[in-house]
This record gives C-alpha cells, structure tokens and sequence, in this order.
C-alpha cells in the first residue's frame, strides 16, 4: 500500500470540491469506531454524493494501491471502519435518502447512510415493518447493517438483515458499478453476488443503494422481565419455551451485573434486581391478535413457573416497554462506561446456552476474569464482555487471547460460531482458523482477490 502523495490530495480536492477533509479532529472523528479503545488515523476523509463520484474514487484508487476503508455511522464492535493502513477513509454519510417505499409490492429502496431507526419509523407510517434491529438502531447506518449482517432482538423470530436484502447496487474496488441481483422475492439466476456482498464488512465492494423487502407492522405486543435466580435456569428456559410452539418477537437474556451497570448508568429505573436475583430475561411477543397473544403468554410462563423465579414484571403500557427496552439496549453502552473490555459475540445452537454460560464462567475463573453477559438468548447469541478489571497489561495482551481461543474452540465444538452479528473485522480474524479449514478460508481470500485485485478495500480486515 503506498502513503498519501501531494498530486493524491490535489486529485480528491478537484474530484469532490469541499467534501474533502484532512482536519486533525476530523481524521480523529474517522479514526475509530465503538470498538475497545483503538484509533488509527486516516491520511484523508472523503465524502462523496453520487455512486459515479465513488467509482473514481476507487477506480483512482486501485491503479495507485492507495487503502480505502468505507465508513457508515462507525457504531461497530470488530474494528471494521477502523482504517488499519490510513490512507483514505470514505463515509457514506452524504447517502441518505430513502429513494422510495414501494406499498404495492412491500419493499423500499434506500442509500446506505440512512439511519436504521429513521428507515423503520418511515415504513411503520405506511403499515409496513423492516424488522432488524441493532441495540445502535437510533444511530446506525442501514448499509453498516448490510455489511455486518446484522441482527438485534427482533431476529429470533424475523430473521437477520440478510433475510430482508433483495438487491445492491455496489461499486466495485476497480470502479465498475453494479446491480447484484433483482427486485423480487425469488431468485435462482446464476451466483448470488447479492448474499455474497452482505456481511463481508466492506471487503468486496461498496454498498451505494439497497433494496429491501417489508412485512405488515405488528399491531399488538406484550413484554415481560422474569427474574431468575439461577442464571443457567434462565438459560434453559428459553429452549423450553419454544419447544410449546412459542417464537417470541424478543427473547433476551442479561446476567445481573449487566442489569445492575446499567441502571446505575441510566441513573433510573423501575425495575428493582434484588439481592438473589442472578438474571433476567425480557420476553416479547408480537402479532395481529392481542388474545393469541395472551394465550402464548399464559404458556410461556408455565414454562417459567417451572424454575426458581421472582415476581414477573409485565409491561402495562408503552412508556414502560419503552424503559424495559431502553435497559436492554443500553448494556453494552454501560459495560463500556463501567471498564476496559472485550466483547465477545459467541453464537451457538439455542439449546446449548446453559453450556456456554457454565464455559464462559469457568474459563473466566481458569484464567483470573470476569465477564458480564447479557445477549440474544432466543437466536443462542451471548455477548460475552470480559472485564480487564485487576488484570495486568502483560493478561489482558498476551495471556487473555489464549483464553478467548479456549472458548472459541468450545463454542464450534458446541456447533456454534465465532460471531453472530458484529463480525470479524480487526479484532477476530486471528481466531479465523478456529470456525474454519484453511481451504475455506482461502476460498474466501481467493473471492476477495477477484473482487479487488490489488486489495485496496478495507484492507487487513477478516483475514
């Protein structure tokens, strides 16, 4: 990779005018993302309008092997807007539009840098509903979404961003633009570029328009908190819970230090977490009719009236399933206020999380940390947040990666994976060898050289 030249900044100032930055808190600003405390600064920010302004910029790029790192809203936990090489840093922030929403046939067409929560709140007003839903969504980028495939609370029941892309316009790393596939349900014409683009973390191309597919918005849902007190117990009921026919909308899991962090970082609350209670799970249920849905709540807590529960909290109105929401969504944001950490984004078979909680306590014992975990128990994804705590600098860098190898290998043992919605990014690709034969990974590097022969797209990442 070559380093930035004067005739580079004179090329990008005469390309895009004013949307060119080189501002020490700007390259600062673009220089990381919500992942740990990393920061490498960019040699430039560019901020293109237009997929034709893109291509140049990449197809100027590739011929002068200068780094491209594509950046959305920069809420990411794997390091994947983190420009590992400098060079040049392009936000998608000037792309965000919401092109069309289409009622006749459910779907909408967007930019990339339309804020997730904005995308959903404007399909919600036509009756329509786009389900994915980060715990970043009132910040996150749509496109951020597409290339992390990512998912949230909603996806135990509705699926994950893959399950609602239905066609990309991309820009490729040698400047061609694309249209990876077709507006329309089915599909079985040739390779599917389109599937192939989302999750791979700015790798391949990048993301200049997305097509998405709708469902009708649910009209009713009704939320619990149910506090346990033995946290495998709630574990374990969550597999029960589905085994009596029931798919809640929501079905998430947090361990009391994630509850307690949170409060305290949130300053309120009207959920009380007494002395025995070592975890929650916050159960949704949604649909078209209240009394169906009464009915399936009658079953889940026959479920859990068989464990060792306190008094269930049930949400009476909207400003209280709005608070109960808030407090999940905010765990992550509260760990980080609370310590150094490391977040782990392990993802088994549903029925396999009491074993990974029981792993994940005993490895952490094993090896002198603590860990606060809280997650999507319905779809098996933990969020698994190792506190440095007491630990010395000498643990954390080079004792500590031994560990999260131990329990990666238990997670694949247990058919699971490495990540279940962040991604590898910067920070897990040395654990790529672990989920993956070294064939499989070099079927992957051998895609990534086709798309980007000279690997200038958000280079050093995954692999």
């Amino acid at each position: 990779m070559n380093a930035l030249t004067k005739d580079n900044y004179e090329f990008f100032t005469k390309l895009l005018k004013n949307r060119v930055s080189t501002d020490d808190d700007d390259l600062k600003k673009y220089g990381h993302d919500e992942t740990e405390d990393i920061l490498i600064l960019p040699g430039i920010v560019l901020k293109p309008e237009t997929p034709e302004e893109i291509a140049a910029i990449l197809k100027y790029c590739s011929e002068n092997h200068l780094p491209v790192t594509p950046s959305g809203a920069r809420t990411g936990l794997s390091g994947g807007a983190i420009p590992l090489k400098g060079g040049v840093v392009l936000s998608m922030e000037k792309f965000n539009k919401i092109i069309s929403v289409d009622t006749d046939n459910f779907q909408v067409t967007t930019e990339p840098g339309v804020i997730t929560q904005v995308l959903q709140e404007t399909v919600k007003e036509k009756g329509l509903f786009y389900p994915p839903d980060p715990a970043s969504k009132g910040s996150c980028f749509i496109g951020g979404n597409v290339s992390e495939n990512s998912g949230g609370p909603k996806a135990v029941k509705y699926g994950v961003t893959a399950d609602y892309v239905l066609n990309l316009e991309v820009v490729l790393p040698t400047g061609e633009i694309i249209w990876t596939g077709a507006n329309t349900l089915k599909n079985s014409t040739g390779y599917n570029l389109t599937q192939l683009i989302i999750g791979s973390e700015g790798t391949l191309a990048v993301v200049t328009k997305i097509v998405l597919k709708l469902i009708p918005h649910p009209t009713e849902d009704l939320l619990m908190l149910v506090p346990f007190r033995n946290a495998e117990e709630a574990c374990t009921a969550v597999a029960q819970i589905f085994k009596k026919g029931i798919t809640p909308s929501g079905l998430e899991f947090m361990e009391r230090d994630a509850l307690l962090w949170t409060i305290n970082h949130l300053g309120e609350s009207t959920v009380q977490v007494k002395n025995d209670h070592a975890a929650h799970l916050l159960i949704e249920v949604d649909g078209f009719d209240r009394a169906q849905l009464m009915e399936d709540c009658q079953t889940i807590m026959e479920v859990i009236e068989q464990y060792d529960i306190d008094e269930i909290l049930f949400a009476e109105n909207a400003s209280q399933k709005e608070a109960l929401w808030k407090l999940r969504r905010s765990v992550g944001e509260a760990v980080k206020a609370n310590s150094i950490y490391k977040e782990e984004d392990t993802v088994v078979p549903r029925f396999e999380l009491p074993k990974l909680l029981n792993i994940v306590k005993k490895i952490g014992d094993k090896n002198g940390f603590k860990s606060v975990c809280y997650g999507h128990a319905g779809d098996g994804n933990l969020h698994v947040n190792i506190i440095k705590g007491d630990l010395t600098d000498d643990q954390w860098n080079n004792e500590l990666p031994l560990a999260i190898r131990e329990l990666f290998k238990e997670v694949v043992k247990m058919g699971g994976t490495i990540s279940g919605e962040h991604g590898i990014g910067l920070v897990q690709k040395q654990y790529m060898d672990i989920p993956f034969k070294p064939v499989s990974l070099e079927l992957m590097r051998s895609i990534k050289r086709i798309f980007d022969p000279n690997g200038i797209l958000n280079p050093d990442k995954i692999f």
